[in-house]
């Protein structure tokens, strides 16, 4: 079966949810615009939208008339050629919103899972939970007789194992997008020692018209991604744990948010990484990949603590963020929970005293937004690091010993099988959490 056929019945489960609906909508306008082709002009293309909430499906499908419409207006000329035969679309106006229209004409939206049951592909995004992915597969492979592909964006459970527990023969493959799918432009490909070497070439014919930027990650929990901010994130919580033997936790997780944004100049610190990602998330990705690295201790009874209090982060319906470790406004963090006190401490009370301990910034220090895209990056993380060594103060100390950490966890990646390159892990870190370093330089 062609490409083209392929996607002529696809299911996207977990589709109005954060992941899911990027996923939908990325693989909604690549299937309209196969159907808008001359030579696919008789076939009917549909696509699934599966989840369990009927108000998260109406959200959804306002989403995807928003963000159709700002994909059509990026290829009008190429919507002029395929509308060219139709006397009726004249206006830009016209044959926009024709696309739109057509697009959301191919989305099914549904909270039956048995409307995966005549699909060819599959397109997984709930919970990060083995148990219950490995329940659905089942439950769809036993009603489905075309033998579905499956296309998993699990971010840390193992495809082989999904694969044997299942039973799937090989018809599974890690397709992780980073979030948001629509706007991040990497994907880890994540292929077991069973997949079908045709779903392999699939995937990356698809990625391919997606326009993303594929690293491959070898089969093991976590991947590179998930591999390095898990123990990156570990390696944070215990220094702001370290720090708090001489001064209060909530200024010693200001301080370590602090080194990890500004020091190290990523587009947000380490706690802020986590509440985005949610505590929960973190945390259960942690129980996860432990039980595959025995001896590591991938766990954090500080975030346990934090969900027992109900500190949980994420993100709302809208994209904001929610209180999690850190309290927000605008999005910018403004006070860090103390778990002692059950409240929220303002971070402007006591800012300026945490600040004289970290000591001052580096003088060749530049905000991440002037770094990031900049031709000379590598020029002026030289100079930074060169001046933080010669620096005395305990913010260029911290600073030193977590790029260290960084760079240790990055290599340990190659080392054990997971990369296959330190260039994949550079990038992985570099694409998929934007940093503006890569974790495995010569610079520390």
């Amino acid at each position: 079966m062609d490409y083209e056929s392929k996607l002529e019945r696809v299911a996207v489960l977990g589709a109005a949810g954060k992941m899911g609906s990027g996923i939908l909508l990325l693989t909604a306008i690549e299937m309209a615009d196969l159907s808008l082709l001359p030579e696919n002009r008789g076939r009917t293309f549909a696509i699934q939208a599966i989840d369990m909430s009927f108000e998260g499906l109406a959200g959804l499908m306002n989403y995807l008339r928003a963000q159709v419409l700002r994909a059509a207006e990026k290829k009008m000329v190429w919507l002029r050629s395929v509308y060219a035969d139709r006397a009726d679309l004249v206006e830009n106006g016209q044959i926009l919103q024709q696309y739109v229209f057509d697009v959301l004409n191919i989305v099914r939206p549904t909270i039956r899972l048995e409307a995966a049951y005549d699909c060819h592909i599959i397109f997984e995004a709930i919970k990060e939970d083995p148990a219950l992915k490995k329940e659905i597969y089942k439950k769809i492979d036993a009603a489905n007789p075309h033998k579905p592909w499956y296309f998993t964006n699990t971010s840390s459970i193992p495809i082989s194992e999904l694969d044997t527990d299942a039973n799937l023969g090989g018809r599974i493959i890690g397709f992780h997008f980073y979030n948001p799918p629509a706007v991040q432009k990497l994907v880890e490909l994540i292929s077991s020692g069973k997949t079908a070497p045709e779903l392999e070439s699939f995937a990356l014919e698809y990625a391919a018209k997606l326009g993303k930027l594929v690293v491959r990650s070898n089969d093991k929990a976590g991947f590179i991604g998930n591999g390095h901010f898990m123990r990156d994130a570990l390696y944070g919580i215990s220094e702001a744990e370290r720090l708090a033997a001489n001064m209060p936790l909530h200024e010693a997780i200001y301080l370590v948010n602090k080194v990890t944004q500004d020091y190290l100049v990523r587009p947000m610190g380490i706690f802020q990484l986590i509440d985005y990602v949610g505590v929960d998330v973190v945390s259960y990705i942690m129980q996860v990949m432990n039980p595959h690295f025995p001896g590591e201790h991938l766990h954090s009874s500080r975030l346990d603590n934090y969900l027992k209090l109900g500190v949980r982060g994420g993100q709302n319906s809208d994209g904001s963020q929610k209180d999690g470790i850190l309290k927000y406004e605008k999005g910018k963090p403004v006070a860090v929970y103390d778990d002692s006190s059950k409240q929220y401490i303002l971070i402007d009370g006591f800012r300026e005293s945490a600040d004289k301990q970290l000591g001052p910034l580096p003088g060749s220090y530049q905000p991440w937004k002037q770094v990031v895209n900049s031709r000379t990056k590598e020029v002026i993380f030289a100079a930074l690091f060169a001046e933080i060594k010669l620096m005395e103060t305990l913010g260029a100390k911290l600073a030193i010993n977590y790029a260290k950490r960084s760079k240790e966890i990055g290599l340990q990646l190659v080392s054990d099988g997971i990369a296959r390159t330190d260039e994949d892990v550079n990038t992985v870190l570099l694409t998929g959490f934007f940093h503006a370093l890569g974790p495995i330089t010569n610079h520390v």
